[in-house]
This record gives C-alpha cells, structure tokens and sequence, in this order.
C-alpha cells in the first residue's frame, strides 16, 4: 500500500487492513512429539479470541483458559481448528496436562517467537 492510498482511507480502513494481512500471513508449526502431529497457528488472533482465553484466566480457570486457548487456536495445515468445542470436557478429564500446556505456552507466546525459533520447527 502507497502512502498516497494510506491517505485516502480513514485511520479504522488502515487498522483492518494491517489486521487482515496479519491473519492472511502464512502459519506458524509446531510439532507436538507427544501426541505425533503438527499443529499450526497465527502468531495474531481477534480480540474476541483473546477476550474468551483472558476471561477465564481473571476468573482463577487457568486450565479451562489454557484448554481455550488450544481449541481456538491450533489448526491443520489448511487453516482449520483441529478442535471443537465440544471437545472440553475431554480436554479436562482425559488429555494429559502437561501436553495441553506445553501447546497452549506456544500458540499463546506466537508473537514472541523469533524467525530462528520458527526455523527450527
């Protein structure tokens, strides 16, 4: 985008578009050795994500935040979440702690990532 077409547009047209190039931007991996599969995510989620995940943390459920945070964010390599919602209950009774938390640490600390952390996986 020219200078000349950041002018032309209202300061919210400039935020939107810098947010949408940030979510059309390629994926990031992570394979996850615990449970043998890759999952993909974008170091940027909306606000609304965010809002669910801190929501529960202010309310003292950081495991059911932590769940969130692996339901909303973590995808195949096409985009697509690998889990639904419905897959709660199972989260929290049936999946190994520790794997839920290594994954949601990753996909919720993406922006942190450096471009040599992102090589090696």
């Amino acid at each position: 985008m020219t200078s000349t077409d950041k002018k032309t547009q209202s300061a919210i047209e400039i935020a939107k578009g810098h947010f949408k190039e940030k979510l059309g931007g390629d994926l990031m991996k992570y394979h996850s050795d615990d449970w043998g599969i890759d999952i993909y995510y974008r170091a940027t989620n909306s606000l609304s994500v965010e809002n669910k995940i801190m929501s529960l943390q202010q309310q003292g459920k950081t495991a059911e935040a932590l769940v969130e945070s692996v339901i909303l964010k973590a995808m195949d390599k096409d985009g697509n979440l690998l889990f639904k919602g419905t897959d709660r209950p199972t989260f929290i009774h049936e999946v190994d702690p520790s794997v839920i938390i290594k994954i949601a640490t990753k996909i919720n600390n993406a922006s942190a990532d450096t471009v040599d952390d992102i090589a090696k996986n």
